[in-house]
């Protein structure tokens, strides 16, 4: 088995197709690393849902302003231009179609693009959705960047979800630590691999069928 990339790898390699001049959303977790991955010289702006655009690399430790945060109440700095504002704001950019893509995490994505990302259903558990059902419908693309496996090994990529959906056929595509998949009205097909893995072995661990891209 090749060796699966890191968390960071996995934001650099999902940074790297991020077009120029794009408004990009990053959600709670692994996706706020795509930030310090994003190529020197690109024009892209960041967008947070509590009410920033105009994110930038998270600070150096002497460089933390408490009152300056992301989402997921981590500090950030604000690139010259940047701004914050009321969250309903905020709130107005996602649902109206201004952002140009949204990179969530997920728990379970499915064959026909599905995304379930809030909660595992577990009885007693508290709901947690936040924002991402207005981010999945209302950015104009929706990537998905996880690990391709649980804990347990078992797959994310499904042909069904099981657990409670986020949103119904949002996903445009999915970054994982082992490929790149795009999801497309034929489905599921393979942009990019790590070195080593072979569209056999991938297989063997996705539970929805494949295609080469």
């Amino acid at each position: 088995m090749p060796t699966p990339l890191n968390r960071e790898a996995m934001a650099r390699r999902l940074a790297q197709d991020i077009p120029d001049g794009s408004y990009v959303n990053l959600g709670i977790g692994m996706p706020v690393l795509v930030a310090a991955q994003l190529p020197a010289g690109r024009e892209i702006v960041l967008h947070s849902e509590n009410g920033i655009l105009g994110m930038g690399p998270p600070p150096a430790e002497d460089g933390i302003d408490l009152d300056l945060i992301n989402a997921g109440k981590q500090p950030v700095t604000l690139l010259d231009g940047g701004a914050y504002f009321h969250h309903a704001d905020s709130f107005a950019m996602m649902r109206g179609g201004h952002l140009d893509i949204c990179v969530m995490g997920g728990m379970q994505v499915a064959a026909n693009g599905d995304l379930a990302n809030w909660s595992l259903a577990r009885p007693g558990e508290a709901p947690a959705v936040g924002g991402a059902m207005d981010l999945a419908v209302g950015a104009r693309r929706v990537y998905i960047l996880m690990e391709h496996n649980s804990k347990d090994g078992s797959p994310k990529i499904v042909e069904r979800c099981t657990y409670p959906l986020t949103g119904a056929g949002v996903v445009d595509r999915i970054y994982t630590d082992l490929a790149v998949i795009d999801v497309t009205p034929d489905g599921l097909r393979v942009r990019d691999m790590i070195d080593g893995m072979t569209l056999t072995a991938l297989q063997a661990r996705t539970g929805a069928p494949l295609r080469a891209g």
